[in-house]
């Protein structure tokens, strides 16, 4: 669902050809990749902190805007997805292979926790009081009405929901291992060329 092709080694296989679209996916992939990280390093360390920690309330609002910011980015990738689809099944209608629908299920899965998690979170804290949901000091509107007997009820759907998204994370990276393997190859090397001397 996202583009990425298995790597294939047969001597006849022509390397499909990367598109601004594919780029363009893959970018926003990446930078996405980057937010869950923060989110999922942020998530369980802020839960940990009691209130009397100076820095509880700021980690809480970080937290907060790049969930938003993943909103915003899930939006993009849907859009430029679409776009990388049409492209591609215009062309030719995809076989409908056991592979290709459990590729096809795994992606759903995760485009379902990616807008999942993140309105879990709005749940969460707009159940918990209103205007408690700022992108990087903006104040954004409330999803959902202030209901204090909602909030033991969007706590539990927002954790087990990010937890869940994160055993999807790591199959759908234990799918595509190799490509991880050699984006981190480029990557490191890309930082030894430019600031190790």
């Amino acid at each position: 669902m996202s583009g990425i092709e298995p790597i294939n080694k047969d001597k006849n296989f022509t390397k499909p050809r990367l598109n601004s679209a594919f780029k363009a996916l893959m970018s926003v992939h990446w930078w996405m990749a980057a937010c869950y990280l923060m989110l999922f390093v942020t998530g369980p360390l802020m839960a940990q902190l009691s209130r009397e920690v100076s820095f509880r309330s700021s980690l809480y609002d970080f937290h907060k805007s790049i969930g938003v910011l993943t909103m915003a980015l899930l939006t993009w990738r849907i859009l430029v997805l679409l776009r990388v689809w049409w492209r591609k099944y215009t062309k030719r209608i995809p076989k409908l292979t056991s592979e290709w629908w459990k590729t096809f299920g795994l992606h759903t899965s995760l485009y379902i926790f990616m807008w999942g998690v993140p309105v879990s979170g709005f749940f969460f804290s707009n159940s918990y009081q209103s205007n408690n949901i700022k992108f990087f000091g903006l104040i954004l509107p409330d999803l959902f009405p202030q209901n204090s007997a909602r909030v033991d009820l969007g706590r539990s759907v927002h954790f087990w929901l990010s937890y869940t998204f994160l055993v999807f994370i790591l199959l759908h990276s234990l799918t595509y291992w190799k490509v991880i393997r050699a984006n981190w190859r480029r990557l490191t090397n890309f930082v030894n060329k430019k600031f190790v001397k």
